[in-house]
């Protein structure tokens, strides 16, 4: 037989859906894959239930229904001052994971460069080799997650085609800083190269912080494309409904290949979303606010535990150091003792990374409810007490 794509061929189950698996065969909280354990908003799933039920239930325009792509355009200008034309600058998607594949198929060809900056989300690298482009990494470490300026300069050249950020950053929980994105705005235009924005934690910024998009920097409208998620934004992870903005020139050879990829997503779907675009500050700020609160309860109890907490300044995760514990040898080997002997699943921070990676910190997700978050920390207490009974 004839060999299948290298790229697709080799790579493991992703390592979400293995410590989900792991969880589910031995009873664990589920900490490892980001996502709520409540479902979002009920007005806004009202919303989708009438329209599945009134109708069309057909498919609707490529690029999205109308009253979605308006709601995109119009959330640009009132958190971020950007005019977008809802009519050629804005492409509905089947999840921000099917938006990353249409802009990367769309803007770079074999032989381009791509710089990306580790740890990465998972499906960045086999995106970027399947559509014949060439990584350049660059990487940020814990625990202050710097982003070394000098590395990043050294990696865009004449033969840089794009830069791939993902602000705020999954797993990290880190949200650039102006300087860094400053920088990575300049080293675009030095080089003309296109940015490919995943920003789907734009909401879910902490601490009176908020999120800045690449696109608002001098001289990036023309250049960059930036995704957004209503899984994150409304808790609502297996809607998959994803949107992409940018200039009118880089979104007809996104919706090209979005046409080729999915076509179109479900029309109620849509429309719901499209609802909730439009919700008030107060539904912003407060899903900030909760999710903030879950992340120092669980810091909290982390440090309490011996776990070396990071900084989290957004997303749904914490990253602990793991130095001390008598975990194991690596955070792949903790997370494995963690999932079958605690009964907490957690994630290996290492995944994250091509090669080289550190190994002595994990990634717990906090999005939970209360009484889960407790859960967990009272199953991980019981286990290091019983690991480490001389420091109990």
């Amino acid at each position: 037989m004839k060999p299948t794509s290298p790229v697709f061929a080799g790579i493991d189950t992703t390592v979400f859906e293995t410590m989900s698996r792991l969880a589910m065969a031995h009873g664990a909280v589920n900490l490892g894959q980001g996502f709520p354990d409540v479902d979002g908003p009920l007005d806004i799933r009202e919303v989708a239930a009438r329209a599945l039920v009134e109708g069309p239930n057909q498919y609707p325009p490529m690029l999205g229904v109308a009253e979605l792509r308006q709601a995109v355009a119009e959330a640009n200008r009132r958190f971020y001052g950007l005019e977008v034309d809802p009519q050629s600058e804005v492409l509905v998607t089947s999840g921000a994971t099917e938006a990353l594949a249409d802009c990367i198929f769309a803007l770079v060809s074999p032989g381009d460069e791509v710089v990306l900056i580790e740890p990465l989300y998972d499906c960045y690298l086999p995106l970027v080799q399947q559509a014949g482009g060439i990584p350049v990494r660059v990487r940020v470490t814990p625990p202050h997650w710097d982003l070394d300026k000098a590395a990043l300069r050294a990696a865009f050249s004449s033969r840089t085609k794009a830069v791939l950020i993902n602000n705020p950053m999954n797993p990290t929980a880190k949200v650039f800083s102006e300087d860094e994105l400053q920088l990575i705005a300049d080293l675009c235009l030095e080089h003309d190269a296109y940015a490919i924005c995943d920003e789907v934690y734009e909401h879910l910024v902490f601490d009176n912080q908020k999120h800045k998009p690449l696109m608002a920097f001098d001289g990036m409208r023309q250049r960059t494309v930036r995704i957004g998620s209503a899984g994150k934004t409304f808790s609502l992870t297996g809607w998959k409904v994803g949107y992409v903005t940018g200039p009118a020139t880089l979104m007809d050879p996104i919706s090209k290949a979005h046409q080729w990829v999915t076509f179109t997503t479900p029309p109620a779907l849509q429309k719901a979303v499209a609802f909730g675009l439009q919700k008030d500050d107060s539904y912003y700020s407060g899903l900030a606010t909760e999710l903030s609160g879950k992340r120092d309860r669980m810091a909290k109890g982390l440090r309490a535990l011996g776990f070396t907490v990071l900084p989290c300044a957004a997303t749904y995760f914490l990253t602990c150091g793991i130095d001390g514990l008598n975990l194991g040898s690596s955070d792949v080997e903790a997370c494995e003792r963690l999932v079958k002997e605690a009964g907490v699943a957690a994630v290996p921070v290492s995944a994250f990374y091509g090669d080289d990676a550190p190994t002595g910190f994990i990634r717990f997700c906090f999005c939970k409810k209360d009484e889960v978050i407790d859960e967990a920390l009272s199953r991980l207490s019981a286990f290091l007490t019983a690991a480490n009974p001389e420091s109990a």
